[in-house]
């Protein structure tokens, strides 16, 4: 394993949160992400399913939690299913996790193989009322592909259609959203190891080089410092392309005199970090190119200093707006006359600035 997994305790701890927000006699069930194909017989590296992790800690495939609280018996109240393993499987695939490394993984006493869960789920569902499963619920998602977790929604409405279902994506996304001090380190793990190859990048870079010799500088600091490489599809955005908000081709040639946008971040432990930075390709910015960054430079310092806990995003979003408007105004890019008779639902300037400020930052980067 490249990073150090969180103590177990902190799983403890964030499985003991959810129980207090669950009714009694409900149960939850979570399974891990599936591997996914790419062609003739390859995959995917796989990605654990972030909430999984955030309650076991496990980082393995065919992981299954099943927590019920209430159950009359002791040994079913929170069990782990984890993959089982073979001299084979050790052989061509590495070594899986054994029954007691589940154990001092998670902190679950009672761990057991995948290949037992259908045989175990009716006699916990059954003795609870109310099943908590998990969908991913993001604004953005497109989800085309039915995922594991998805698949068993359908299985356990065929199985118990007279049990209540209850959405477990926001009790989870309102309790991740608040880090221990655990989280936080592997956070700044993350931005760390980001630092370092950002550091390296700017004591490489040169006109006539590639937006991917910068996109493969990053990838080698990431990895020998650690991380599993990118935390999202890193953007290197040489000249107009830094106009393409999400712009990955990164294939173009970086000249004399452009700028270089840079929005990567490296991952530590399935912990994310996400940076954006714009920098002159030959080391020097011109009259304009400074006043422009000096303006954002001014909006961004001006943001950070109204973050506080208790903010609201939406008041908060509202008067980065006024910030960008007048900082637009002063790069001569809009007028005072065109804000006055913009429609406040669209503002304008969000001809420049058409996304939003901030967003959350660990399992996920959104």
């Amino acid at each position: 394993m490249r990073y150090n997994p969180l103590p177990a305790q902190v799983y403890q701890r964030n499985r003991a949160t959810l129980t207090k927000h669950l009714p009694e006699r409900a149960v939850v069930i979570l399974h891990a992400n599936d591997t996914m194909p790419t062609n003739a017989d390859g995959t995917m590296p796989f990605r654990q399913n972030n909430n999984l992790l955030y309650l076991t800690g496990i980082d393995q495939e065919e992981t299954i939690l099943v927590m019920a609280p209430d159950h009359p018996n002791p040994d079913l109240r929170e069990v782990l299913f984890i993959r089982e393993t073979s001299e084979e499987i050790a052989i061509w695939e590495g070594p899986k996790h054994t029954l007691e490394e589940g154990r001092e993984r998670s902190g679950i006493e009672k761990v057991r193989w995948t290949k037992d869960f259908e045989g175990a789920l009716a006699g916990i569902v059954n003795d609870s009322d109310e099943i908590f499963l998990y969908k991913n619920e993001h604004d953005r998602a497109t989800n085309p592909v039915p995922t594991r977790n998805d698949r068993f929604i359908e299985s356990i409405k065929r199985q118990f259609p007279l049990h209540k279902l209850n959405r477990l994506a926001p009790l989870l996304y309102d309790l991740r959203a608040v880090k221990t001090q655990e989280e936080i380190d592997a956070v700044q793990k993350a931005c760390d190891i980001t630092d370092h190859g950002f550091r390296a990048l700017l004591s490489a870079l040169r006109p006539g080089m590639y937006e991917y010799e910068l996109e493969a500088i990053l990838s080698y600091e990431f990895l020998r410092r650690g991380s599993r490489g990118f935390a999202y599809q890193p953007i290197v955005a040489g000249g107009a392309n830094a106009c393409i908000l999400h712009y990955v081709e990164n294939d173009q040639k970086l000249r004399d005199g452009d700028l270089v946008l840079l929005d990567v971040g490296a991952e530590y432990g399935n912990y994310n970090a996400d940076l954006t930075r714009t920098i002159p390709v030959n080391g020097r910015f011109t009259k304009r190119q400074r006043d422009v960054y000096e303006a954002v430079l001014r909006v961004k310092n001006e943001a950070t200093a109204l973050l506080r806990p208790g903010a609201n995003l939406k008041d908060y979003q509202e008067e980065v707006g006024k910030m960008m408007t007048s900082e637009l105004i002063g790069l001569g890019l809009l007028t005072a006359e065109e804000v006055a008779a913009q429609d406040p639902k669209s503002p304008a300037y969000r001809k420049y600035f058409m996304h939003g400020t901030s967003h959350h930052l660990g399992l996920d980067v959104h």
